[in-house]
């Protein structure tokens, strides 16, 4: 469960949510004048329809067809490039951002829709220029705060996350979505407990596998608290039985804890080694039977000597 993978798919979630709530935002048309301005309204609402139900082409179709009866509607280009986001299609939506932005560069939404599109192209500097103009702009929209700190995260300012993740938590206190990542942030910084404790309120607010797989992570790899951890593993695996990384991480948690619980071994004795043949002993044994071989060879010789026959004086 990579950290960036994550991050990606939770600005995939929040991109569903922000993109319906603009689709009905837009459902109303901007200063209605006769025909053109209820055909403008018309397409918009279709298209908000089309959207909900993910008929994304349908509903592109729709949108372009608002932006023909009023080329100046900032929301329909808004709602087309959300459109274009849902099917991947980035570059598209991000000139329809881009468009809404110059028709109206006072209004909040051109800046959050791109920011977050930058965000889910982990383009978190561009993101954050975006967002925090955004924020400029309307400072009580949650959903800004929100995907900045995403931002914040993707740049590694844990503080800045934390901060904003906080605010956002200060609005609503059952985000468990906030929750989770303000935990990712915190344990980035090594403030284990803390994750914890933000792990913990996120999965009362919502129980999701992937909370308690990432809260047994921290258990085991940074507390060594086995138990804890595998207990959270455990439940991770009963709400989503087919994960296949959490299975593989609970036998490394068991595997720990049973080699942590293991008795200690029983020291074996070192063994007494065997006497050498250089001892005090046989040296002294040895220095005697050299002795005694000494004094043997010396009578040997001097019997040997004695008896030779003296040199005859004689003057023969």
């Amino acid at each position: 469960m990579s950290i960036s993978k994550y991050q990606v798919l939770m600005a995939m979630a929040i991109a569903s949510t922000v993109a319906v709530a603009d689709f009905c935002a837009a459902a109303k048309p901007e200063n209605p004048k006769g025909a053109a301005a209820a055909d403008v309204g018309s397409h918009l609402n279709k298209g908000v329809t089309l959207a909900q139900q993910k008929q994304y082409d349908a509903a592109i179709a729709e949108f372009t067809l608002a932006i023909k009866a009023n080329p100046k509607n900032a929301r329909a280009y808004v709602n087309r490039g959300t459109a274009y986001r849902a099917q991947q299609k980035y570059a598209e939506a991000m000139a329809d951002f881009a468009k809404a932005i110059e028709i109206a560069p006072s209004d909040e939404m051109g800046y959050l829709e791109r920011g977050q599109t930058l965000v889910m192209q982990k383009q978190y500097s561009d993101a954050l220029a975006d967002l925090n103009k955004a924020a400029e702009l309307k400072p009580d929209d949650v959903m800004v705060v929100r995907l900045r700190g995403f931002a914040e995260i993707g740049m590694t300012d844990f503080d800045k996350a934390n901060a904003d993740f906080t605010a956002v938590l200060q609005k609503d206190p059952n985000d468990a979505q906030a929750y989770e990542r303000r935990a990712f942030a915190l344990r980035s910084q090594k403030k284990y407990p803390e994750a914890i404790e933000d792990y913990g309120r996120s999965l009362q607010a919502k129980p999701d596998p992937e909370v308690y797989a990432k809260r047994g992570y921290t258990y085991v790899t940074y507390l060594q608290d086995y138990e804890k951890g595998i207990a959270d593993y455990k439940e991770a695996l009963r709400l989503n039985p087919n994960d296949y990384d959490t299975a593989q991480r609970l036998q490394y948690a068991q595997a720990m804890l049973a080699a942590k619980n293991a008795p200690p071994p029983t020291p074996t004795p070192t063994p007494t080694p065997a006497p050498g043949l250089l001892t005090p002993v046989n040296i002294g044994i040895a220095l005697a039977v050299l002795l005694v071989l000494i004094i043997v060879a010396t009578l040997l010789l001097r019997r040997r000597g004695g008896a030779e026959e003296p040199e005859s004086s004689r003057i023969r």
